[in-house]
């Protein structure tokens, strides 16, 4: 009895360490290769849609206290740093609301930016922009939250077609991505000019009637919560594939996924 009991406390033991080193190993891939990712909003639409899963290069831009969970890495600034892109799509830390954000990068530190009327103009020339067609998605509950889509052509029905326009837009330095726009005349279409400061960035989403960036203050005067001016520490990593995708509030909800969005790039 004594041997069996000894046998019992030490397979207890074994099972103990063996989930300790896995959670540290998963701990230290977290923090130093790629970080997972769900998004669960509509504000990068048609680039990242609702229930896209993806990993986050956490090695693209190098490491500051906000790579580790809860903000623990006890690192000052930047270490092992490259600059990003301008037209990367990147997850940071939003910098009043503790939590992480996805856009893309469109202002470099220097850089002015403003909106006229839904134009983007950078350091004072109108950014490239042609016509992409229509971008088309259920007016259906998405995600978890079930969030429903912006349409331009409401009034629809839930389970009608739900549209908006798709243009490509091509930054200055010849990145070109998708961006939508759900109707003229929107709050964010006009704005002041906007003018990076040193070691920050300006964000946007790429769903630009559907986005809170940049464009709008971070400490929620106005009324609004927007992310402001993005300082270099809070950056966590490139978003460089999709993963996985599922429409639906569960991921048992096999009939709501998206194997075409599977391992897709992101651009």
């Amino acid at each position: 009895m004594a041997d069996k009991a000894i046998r019992k406390e030490g397979g207890i033991w074994e099972t103990v360490k063996t989930v300790f080193w896995a959670l540290v190993i998963a701990g230290i891939f977290r923090t130093l290769f790629f970080q997972p990712f769900w998004i669960p909003s509509g504000s990068m639409k048609d680039t990242l849609l609702i229930g896209d899963f993806l990993f986050v290069n956490k090695m693209a831009y190098g490491y500051s206290r906000y790579s580790c969970p809860f903000s623990m890495c006890p690192i000052s600034g930047r270490i092992l740093g490259s600059e990003p892109k301008e037209g990367d799509v990147i997850v940071f830390r939003h910098p009043t609301l503790g939590v992480d954000y996805v856009k893309r990068l469109i202002g470099m530190p220097g850089d002015r930016v403003k909106m006229t009327d839904g134009r983007l103009f950078i350091n004072g020339q109108p950014v490239k922009t042609e016509p992409a067609g229509v971008f088309t998605e259920l007016k259906e509950p998405q995600g978890r939250a079930g969030t429903m889509p912006i349409c331009s052509n409401d009034p629809v029905p839930r389970g009608g077609v739900c549209e908006k326009e798709r243009f490509t837009e091509t930054l200055p330095n010849g990145v070109s991505h998708d961006i939508l726009n759900a109707f003229d005349g929107a709050p964010l279409d006009d704005t002041a000019e906007f003018t990076v400061p040193a070691g920050n960035y300006f964000f946007m989403g790429d769903n630009r009637d559907n986005s809170l960036d940049s464009r709008v203050d971070s400490t929620g005067r106005g009324g609004m919560v927007g992310v402001g001016m993005v300082p270099e520490e809070y950056l966590i990593g490139r978003a460089d594939r999709v993963i996985f995708s599922s429409a639906g509030k569960s991921l048992l909800y096999f009939w709501t996924w998206r194997p075409d969005r599977f391992f897709r790039a992101i651009r």
